[in-house]
């Protein structure tokens, strides 16, 4: 049983949506580290997509506003 438990936990994935100011467009420096808006972490990559995707609709019109997703692992 401790077999099966350590192959699903291999098995799993973690992501985080994150985002905010950015000092430049194409880079990834916040403007104030502090202030970046955590959406959440999500198990399914699809799940993240989903949040990505509300967050970076909410902000389209400031080109400044980046949200990311990062695979924990």
């Amino acid at each position: 049983m401790a077999e099966k438990m350590s192959e699903d936990a291999q098995k799993k994935e973690l992501f985080v949506v994150f985002g905010g100011k950015v000092v430049d467009t194409r880079g990834r420096d916040f403007v104030d580290p502090k202030k970046v808006d955590v959406r959440g972490f999500y198990e399914k990559y699809d799940e993240a997509v989903g949040a990505w995707r509300a967050a970076s609709q909410m902000n389209v019109d400031d080109a400044f506003t980046k949200f990311v997703i990062v695979r924990l692992w």
